[in-house]
């Protein structure tokens, strides 16, 4: 059932300080081709990966049995309410149909219920409203930048369990970025995702149109890191069912193996919304990120 393409990841991460970094990481698999995703996520020391562990566990233990049974399985559904922003350049450029958005809602949700094919989580996503705005400076804002920060002052709508989705043309390579759940009460304003209008469903980014660049980047709002987050480590992206992984991998190399031994065993996760390939390839979360995602994400966000 699965279907997919591909997308690329900036993500400002955990309450001390929003950190952003630009190190565009390549790998020795990396295709050659005209449109390839890049990431500009932090890559965070295992120091910081702890320290987020440590203080979810702390604000988790403040909380009722019932809270934390609540957030940290997936009985109960979410409904996250959307806010699309399209921004266009004053030539037109970039602004995305209403049909495109409703297609992008549909892939989150697919995604999310596992209808693709992965765990079925609890996060399901509604559009509460979209806004226009034509702004050259926005259009082409990058991640950090002073024009990034002007335009999610002027257009944030709602709370720390709003997404707001940001839709515009970075450049650069970068297919889009987000924020995780640990830094919205360090900088509230700048919470949210932000995607290449033309990885969208329809748009022409191909191979990276089929939507999922959306999928993985509201999986790091949700609190989720990359599959290869932490290499060949025990830690790694601190999910048990995901397959530790060396390096990103790109395209669709099925039987990929970069941690190899009793201690790693498996193929690298390809399939998974959290990697760097296809979107045609990738298709699933898995139930240690589902998991991860409502534990997190209930933990800052209150969902």
């Amino acid at each position: 059932m699965h279907r997919r393409l591909t997308l690329v990841a900036l993500c400002l991460l955990f309450p001390v300080g929003s950190l952003i970094a630009q190190d565009f990481a390549v790998g020795d698999d990396r295709p050659s081709r005209d449109l390839q995703r890049m990431c500009g996520t932090h890559v965070f020391s295992d120091e910081e990966t702890l320290a987020i562990e440590e203080h979810t566990d702390m604000l988790l233990s403040q909380k009722s049995a019932e809270e934390r049974f609540r957030i940290s399985s997936n009985a109960v559904t979410v409904t996250i309410s959307v806010w699309v922003h399209v921004i266009r350049n004053t030539s037109g450029a970039g602004n995305i149909s209403d049909q495109m958005i409703a297609d992008q809602i549909r892939v989150l949700n697919d995604a999310y219920s596992g209808v693709t094919g992965g765990a079925n989580t609890r996060f399901r996503f509604q559009l509460a409203g979209t806004t226009r705005t034509a702004n050259n400076s926005w259009f082409t804002a990058a991640p950090g930048s002073a024009a990034e920060a002007q335009m999610k002052n002027a257009l944030r709508v709602g709370g720390a369990a709003t997404l707001n989705f940001y839709t515009s043309s970075p450049g650069g390579g970068l297919l889009g970025w987000a924020t995780f759940p640990s830094s919205y009460a360090s900088n509230p304003k700048d919470d949210g995702v932000v995607c290449l209008h033309s990885s969208l469903p329809g748009g022409s980014a191909a191979p990276y149109n089929l939507g999922d660049t959306g999928t993985h980047e509201v999986g790091h709002w949700l609190g989720l890191y990359h599959t290869f987050q932490g290499g060949c480590k025990n830690n790694n992206d601190f999910v048990a069912d995901t397959p530790a992984e060396k390096s990103p991998a790109y395209g669709c190399p099925v039987g990929r193996n970069t941690c190899t031994g009793n201690r790693w065993p498996g193929n690298d996760p390809i399939e998974n919304f959290m990697d760097y390939t296809d979107d045609s390839c990738m298709y699933k979360f898995t139930t240690g990120q589902a998991d991860r995602a409502s534990s997190l994400s209930g933990t800052y966000r209150g969902l």
